[in-house]
């Protein structure tokens, strides 16, 4: 190839990587799920001192806000147990290696988490498996102060784990009182459960709660509506305590990707899905965003485009037709490019063009990537693309109105040109009362200041100062500070600041 053929491709490249960028949504949930169940995520393995626990957690964040992200779901309740210090719970052993022992030395891992992510003007959401409560149910190494012990007339192994019966009201109390413990102790962002209610269903394998469906049926004659309204109940009740007790925390869920397959329900989507969430998981989903029970729905579209059971084209806009004014983000599968030896997965493409068709059919979009460590064993090409063009801009999540929708006032800026640059300087907004997060924007002097362009801003802080050194070469440019409160609603703009 000459060098005159590669010097085109390369302009080629840029000039769409460009493009890509300057089309990124500024309003755009970004994430990604941190396992600790097994050590899939963090930390690498067990009994590692907290230096390096925490060096490695600090790790994470710093890629994935490289990578764009502007949230982060890490899991502290894998299995009734807990990273992070609790009084119900015990330690998890994926900390310590022991379950009941804390780490070495001791520091409390959601604490850090949650300064860690916030310094990086990440959302913190503490992600929880409700009712898992052993990973392996032959093996049982939880201290006697664990649900297993304290309750086993609550447990039920199935599938070689075992889990809390939700079909038990003390025992879905109990779930409650654990994550409300979080939420009134932690300053997280959200709380987060994943599709784990009932377990996915084995066949010729039948759950066993019969005794609790005698005991607890009530007026109900089938058993699966019983299920799921046992889990719509604990859905409902868990969304109305974390509102009464901090409204601001956001609750969502990431279902499985099919609710219910169009052969059993007209209002279900045009899949052959071999399990659903409806009928094999027994969580209606969509009952709880008809009432307004999440914040957020999150599914596990982890398939590609023209899959034959379980398409993600089919399934993206079945799933933003039933948003139903809730927020709708889209799980990615990027492990799929680790596992799967499928061609469509070779690469970065399938995965690039799930997030096209998100921004262009989404009216709040989200993409959320399972999990963090995928990025460590695919190679650097799609992280490469996320840094460069896709998500090269900031991007704030979309805002939630229902939760609150009162903006700051807007800074008053100032501004002294030095030798070192331009030094932008303005008072704090709302100073004590939340937490303030500051974007700054600069444009052109001769363009229109377009506020809802994220290429326009070059930098957001939870300070009141910002130094921009790039002032020194470029001399005609304006400068806007804004103001975003804690759900991100954005102030309008400060007085200009120009050179």
């Amino acid at each position: 190839m000459s060098m005159r053929l590669v010097f085109l491709v390369f302009i080629i490249i840029i000039s769409i990587s460009l493009c890509t960028a300057q089309t990124s949504p500024k309003r755009e949930f970004r994430a990604a799920w941190i396992a600790t169940v097994s050590n899939i995520d963090w930390p690498s393995k067990q009994g590692l001192p907290s230096v390096q626990q925490q060096q490695e957690l600090m790790n994470r964040l710093d890629a994935l806000r490289a990578m764009g992200c502007n949230a982060v779901f890490l899991q502290i309740r894998p299995a009734a147990d807990a990273l992070y210090a609790s009084s119900i719970e015990p330690w998890s052993r994926f900390l310590s290696g022991k379950q009941g022992q804390q780490p070495f030395p001791a520091y409390d891992p959601l604490t850090f988490a949650i300064e860690e992510a916030h310094k990086r003007n990440m959302e913190l959401h503490a992600w929880f498996n409700p009712f898992r409560a052993l990973i392996e149910s032959k093996k049982n190494p939880n201290p006697k102060s664990h649900i297993t012990y304290t309750h086993p007339d609550w447990i039920i192994s199935y599938g070689g784990k075992s889990y809390i019966d939700p079909g038990v009201p003390e025992a879905r109390e109990y779930v409650t009182k654990v994550i409300m413990d979080v939420v009134k102790r932690y300053d997280i962002d959200g709380v987060h459960l994943d599709d784990y209610f009932y377990p996915y269903r084995i066949t010729g394998v039948e759950f066993g709660d019969s005794r609790s469906y005698n005991r607890f049926k009530e007026s109900f004659s089938n058993k699966e509506d019983w299920r799921r309204n046992n889990v719509s109940t604990f859905v409902a009740t868990l969304y109305r305590n974390i509102k009464s007790e901090k409204r601001y925390v956001k609750f969502g869920i990431s279902p499985f990707g099919v609710w219910r397959n169009s052969s059993k329900d007209p209002e279900g989507s045009a899949t052959r899905g071999g399990q659903t969430c409806y009928d094999d998981l027994y969580s209606d989903i969509i009952l709880w965003q008809k009432k307004a029970w999440l914040d957020y729905t999150l599914p596990q579209l982890y398939w590609e485009h023209g899959h034959r059971a379980a398409a993600f084209e089919v399934l993206l806009p079945w799933w933003e037709n039933h948003s139903y004014q809730r927020h709708v983000y889209i799980g990615l599968g990027v492990y799929r490019m680790v596992e799967s030896q499928a061609a469509i997965w070779q690469g970065t493409k399938e995965i690039l063009t799930e997030i096209a068709d998100i921004r262009k059919l989404s009216k709040t979009p989200g993409i959320v990537f399972y999990s963090a460590s995928s990025f460590d064993k695919i190679g650097s090409a799609l992280r490469d693309s996320l840094i460069m063009s896709n998500n090269r801009n900031f991007a704030f999540p979309p805002t939630m109105p229902w939760l609150g929708n009162n903006v700051p006032n807007a800074p008053i800026l100032k501004g002294i040109l030095k030798n070192e640059g331009m030094r932008l300087e303005w008072d704090a907004v709302n100073k004590g009362k939340e937490k303030i997060t500051y974007a700054v924007y600069r444009f052109e002097k001769n363009e229109t200041a377009d506020f809802d362009k994220s290429q326009y801003i070059i930098a957001v802080l939870q300070g009141t100062s910002y130094l921009d050194k790039l002032a020194v070469k470029n001399k005609n440019q304006v400068y806007y500070v804004t103001a975003l409160d804690r759900l991100w609603n954005e102030s309008k703009p400060s007085n200009p600041i120009s050179k």
